[in-house]
């Protein structure tokens, strides 16, 4: 397999997450999304609409999108699983993914912050009021399907990963950066704790990956 990779891109980290626990090896492809290199018409050619990350499998199949990816890797490597195996127990687990991924996420992306930069023309400081604004919203309505729900356990859900715990990580390492007090999200913040204790998910941390500028890597 070869994937796709940049080191800040937080849907790349998701998929760096699932391989780590699926324990597949890969080649890594390090496309720097600060050079432009994702819209080169190399990268271009394996993933038109120039996101990462992209995989290609063994059988030379481009798959593309962070969660379709988790859930190829899921069902192509059973062990240990994403999802879990009762049907609304999958459900919750796709929704609060799909919390992060698909309404979270995107109002975060480089696209978005050049939108604007270039077309809006806000200035720095409402740029990063922008930010933590969709940040904080996704962690206060986490917490809340979170909070006291009875099958939320270590993890998201029950005392294993699943795909809602890989979108989460990712999310809340934002809201770290960002400085943002998760005091208020007890329930968030124990199950990130939980989650990035695990080898699985500290290897996949922005901050540790090869292509993480010197000046922002972590020794985490």
């Amino acid at each position: 397999m070869k994937f796709f990779s940049f080191w800040r891109s937080l849907a790349s980290f998701r998929v760096r997450i699932g391989l780590n626990l699926k324990n597949v090896p890969v080649d890594v492809v390090f496309v720097d999304i600060d050079a432009n290199a994702h819209r080169d018409a190399e990268y271009r050619r394996i993933n038109p609409q120039m996101a990462l990350p992209a995989l290609i499998a063994g059988d030379g199949t481009t798959l593309f999108q962070s969660l379709a990816i988790l859930e190829y890797l899921d069902e192509k490597y059973p062990s240990p699983p994403l999802l879990p195996a009762d049907l609304s127990g999958r459900a919750r687990v796709r929704a609060l993914a799909l919390m992060v991924a698909c309404e979270g996420h995107p109002l975060l992306t480089p696209r978005v912050r050049r939108y604007l930069d270039h077309e809006l023309n806000l200035r720095d400081t409402q740029q990063a009021a922008w930010r933590r604004h969709w940040t904080v919203e996704t962690l206060a309505a986490l917490e809340g399907h979170l909070a006291d729900h009875k099958d939320t356990g270590k993890f998201c859900h029950g005392d294993a990963p699943t795909i809602a715990d890989i979108c989460m990580a990712g999310h809340v390492s934002v809201a770290v950066t960002q400085q943002i007090d998760l005091k208020i999200y007890p329930t968030v913040k124990r199950i990130f704790d939980t989650a990035m204790a695990l080898p699985e998910f500290a290897r996949a941390h922005p901050l540790v990956q090869p292509d993480t500028p010197e000046a922002m890597r972590s020794t985490r």
